[in-house]
């Protein structure tokens, strides 16, 4: 007999595997896709003009669902402060409010020697840092003008002379110090806008809303001054303005034309690319509606829309390409395909020569101006400080609210009318808010009020024979896979006096700790995890996104502002669900399987992120017992009055203030719950004597 090789057996390490990197990827591909396909299938369905309005209609109804309701238009108070001119324009430097001491900061610029009124344009900024003033913004608002158009272009929240975040102290109704005001705490832009959007979804506010807004009340003022033409009224913006563009089509009916930049494509071709966005780009619960970007387009339908892209653009021009053959399909039904186009700049991402050029010519042709060509003119950029609206350079010189201030006192006003809730009340109210209530593939969520008798199909598991190395966690490991819902694998780690490399033992009573991050990691490092594994059996879990299913994705970051925590986060909500309210279910339904194997009294236990999903799990399930929870959030209406929030979108649940807070929860555990050690808005630990007064006002000790 020959002889045979021995056999390898690979060297133990004790680096931690992660063996479903990219498990939430994979996820919301399959879930996206399927999204994909049923409204692509039903939009080319579509074979008359009857049909194609219907839908129309269908649509505009969700969509308005998702804007919300409008805000009262409050008085404008127009305030010029500054005027220059040039050959061709002159340009005003004006401040008008949209909300309530909410003030905006724009330029219009009025061509000279034209007749009037003139058609009108709107512009919309993407993410500069000086807004209004990036050198392309006032290139094609430069370009317009001496084309002929009058064009209002404002300042983005968070942008230009908006930042929300200024560096240095504020006093009331003054700015910041010297050489301070033009620096954001969060960076401005991306950051400003994600700070101030996140801790507004438990409002169930979203920030999209509240930029919409801001170009609703210009276009107001714009159609208010005599120059314009209400007849030619133009909308183009860029990147994020081009998001807004896209937005405003829908939102409102009086523009004409519109030509959005560089961000028209498919949601799905951003999630398979993995592109990260901000929170007003991603509109919640437009994907469990079967809404695409097109959809938002499709409003403006069958007025004149050119979508502008670049091929070398990270909004991939492939979804430009699928939308604009859905797009060319509804106009043409309406009879007007002609009044639909798409042109593809040779560059990449921004705003263009080539670009500008194309949206001249798409606007000169529906305002019978073709006379003006396309070509841009020649024209030099402005300092920014030509453009300020404000001496400073920023708002807070006049006193300004930031958006957080409109988030904390809508909070305040939602806490004052907040009833306590208890019993039933409270576990339906808090699964709908969870969204526990809704299917998952082949298995449909538990029901918060079922008997304690009655168990739920047990989810299947694996039993993960090769585990990640020796660990020192004081108890022999064995892992499993828990099966939550298809597509989702929850890894947890069994810990006794034995090896159980066969299916999860049966027994009484046991604990289930959810951790911070890493089951991994705690029960190597967190004294509370090590404590529990010396009191006997113990179950350590990490629910879908965290430890050994923690993403690759995203340029392998992930608790940053774009990072693969906040993408699939965002993602939960556009599916009318929240990440908090799956990692919950991950939670539940590992409670099932226990339960299935006959553990009658079980003691659960988070950390830090992992406390959220064990408090809701324990209000929720009938057999927990005692709840112990270490670095706990004590109340979501904390963060609306805390700016600086540091707790990510992931740990958040949509409009949840509306109904409840933590503290229902907490008091419904009663003398079942342990806290210890309770962490602040920003995760840091409450200084000791807060954190005592803060317990006893909750009777947890």
């Amino acid at each position: 007999m020959a002889n045979r090789a021995p056999i390898h057996t690979p060297e133990v390490t004790m680096e931690p595997l992660n063996r479903f990197p990219t498990m939430m990827q994979d996820y919301f591909m399959a879930r996206v896709r399927q999204s994909e396909r049923i409204s692509e299938a039903l939009k080319f369905g579509l074979q008359s003009k009857r049909e194609v309005l219907a839908y129309q209609e269908h649509v505009r109804d969700r969509i308005r669902s998702i804007i919300g309701p409008r805000p009262p238009r409050v008085p404008f108070h127009v305030r010029q402060t500054g005027e220059f001119e040039r050959e061709h324009y002159r340009v005003e430097n004006l401040i008008f409010d949209t909300r309530p001491n909410f003030p905006v900061t724009a330029n219009l610029y009025v061509p000279k020697g034209r007749s009037l009124p003139a058609p009108c344009v709107l512009g919309v900024c993407g993410h500069s840092l000086n807004g209004k003033a990036e050198a392309n913004y006032q290139a094609f608002c430069q370009g317009l003008a001496i084309k002929g158009y009058v064009v209002l272009i404002f300042d983005p929240i968070g942008q230009g002379e908006r930042l929300q975040y200024p560096v240095g102290t504020v006093p009331a109704g003054g700015c910041p110090p010297a050489g301070q005001p033009h620096k954001s705490r969060y960076n401005g832009t991306v950051g400003d806008h994600i700070q101030c959007a996140n801790h507004m979804g438990l409002l169930g506010e979203w920030f999209g809303s509240w930029r919409i807004w801001d170009g609703v009340r210009a276009l107001d003022y714009l159609l208010s001054r005599p120059e314009a033409d209400p007849h030619h009224v133009g909308l183009t913006g860029n990147s994020g303005g081009g998001t807004m563009t896209t937005w405003l089509l829908a939102a409102d009916e009086r523009f004409t034309m519109g030509g959005p930049g560089c961000y028209v494509t498919t949601w799905r071709r951003n999630l398979e690319n993995e592109l990260p966005a901000d929170s007003e780009q991603d509109p919640p619960r437009a994907l469990e509606f079967g809404l695409d970007v097109d959809d938002f387009l499709f409003l403006h339908a069958p007025k004149p829309l050119i979508l502008l892209t670049q091929e070398y653009d990270a909004f991939d021009n492939r979804g430009s390409e699928e939308i604009y053959a859905r797009l060319r399909h509804l106009w043409k039904l309406l009879g007007a395909e002609a009044d639909v186009q798409m042109f593809t700049g040779p560059g990449p991402h921004g705003y263009y020569p080539e670009l500008r050029e194309a949206m001249y010519g798409f606007f000169n042709r529906h305002c019978g101006r073709q006379r003006e060509g396309s070509k841009e003119p020649d024209r030099e950029p402005e300092a920014d400080e030509a453009l300020w609206a404000t001496q400073s350079g920023q708002v807070w010189e006049l006193g300004a609210d930031n958006v957080p201030a409109f988030t904390a006192r809508k909070a305040q006003a939602l806490a004052a009318k907040r009833q306590p809730l208890s019993g039933e009340a409270l576990k339906k109210e808090l699964a709908k808010a969870l969204g526990l209530g809704k299917g998952v593939g082949a298995v449909t969520d538990r029901d918060p009020s079922r008997s304690a008798k009655a168990l739920a199909v047990p989810p299947d598991y694996r039993i993960l024979i090769y585990g990640p190395g020796n660990r020192e966690y004081g108890a022999t490991p064995t892992w499993y896979s828990v099966e939550t819902q298809p597509g989702i694998q929850t890894v947890l780690t069994c810990l006794d006096e034995r090896s159980w490399v066969c299916r999860i033992a049966p027994g009484k009573e046991t604990t289930l700790y959810v951790p911070h991050l890493s089951a991994d990691e705690d029960l190597r490092e967190e004294p509370l995890a090590q404590s529990l594994v010396k009191q006997g059996r113990l179950f350590a879990m990490d629910v879908r996104g965290r430890g050994e299913s923690r993403p690759n994705s995203c340029g392998g970051n992930y608790l940053t502002p774009y990072g693969s925590d906040y993408f699939y986060a965002y993602f939960s909500e556009m599916y009318g669900e929240s990440m908090l309210g799956r990692r919950t279910f991950d939670v539940l339904r590992v409670l099932d399987l226990l339960e299935s194997r006959g553990y009658r009294k079980i003691h659960l236990a988070g950390r830090g992120l992992g406390s959220l999903p064990a408090l809701f799990a324990a209000v929720l399930h009938p057999r927990v017992g005692t709840v112990t929870l270490k670095h706990a959030l004590l109340s979501y209406h904390e963060m609306t009055q805390d700016e600086d929030y540091k707790w990510p979108l992931s740990a958040m649940v949509w409009g949840i203030l509306k109904k409840l807070d933590l503290p229902d929860c907490y008091r419904a555990l009663g003398k079942r719950l342990t806290l210890i050690e309770p962490w602040s808005t920003r995760m840091e630990p409450l200084p000791a004597k807060e954190a005592k007064r803060r317990l006893k006002e909750l009777g947890a000790g």
